[in-house]
């Protein structure tokens, strides 16, 4: 099992970067397969990015590719999401979830993931 806690979001203006940050507890980090999602008010959790267990490999959704970068480092059991070129319409929760049931395959729906942190709200004003 592992908790996840997410840090970094803040009211920023459009084309300011960010970066946020992804906290994992437990000695087996870098058994999960971890991704970003956002959820904007009255919509619905939407993928963002996802990362391999190793880092190796990686995968965004069209809207952020360019703009957003996914890393982690796993002896810190943190993973990242570095957020450039920010829009009003990247305002959402941020949210981080892992899943090992397949810790080398980039999943990209919400039920692939087991576990989820409580979410960073990020604000871009234009």
């Amino acid at each position: 099992q592992v908790q996840l806690v997410e840090s970094g979001g803040r009211l920023v203006q459009a084309g300011d970067s960010l970066r946020l940050s992804c906290a994992a507890s437990g000695r087996t980090f870098s058994s999960y397969a971890m991704a970003w999602f956002r959820q904007a008010p009255g919509k619905e959790r939407e993928f963002v990015a996802a990362i391999t267990w190793s880092g190796g490999n990686t995968y965004y959704t069209d809207s952020v590719k360019g703009r957003f970068a996914i890393s982690r480092v796993n002896a810190k059991n943190t993973v990242y999401l570095q957020m450039n070129s920010l829009k009003p319409e990247d305002t959402a929760v941020y949210y981080c979830a892992a899943q090992s049931r397949a810790p080398n395959v980039l999943r990209m729906i919400v039920n692939a993931y087991d576990y989820w942190g409580q979410g960073t709200q990020v604000t871009v004003s234009s």
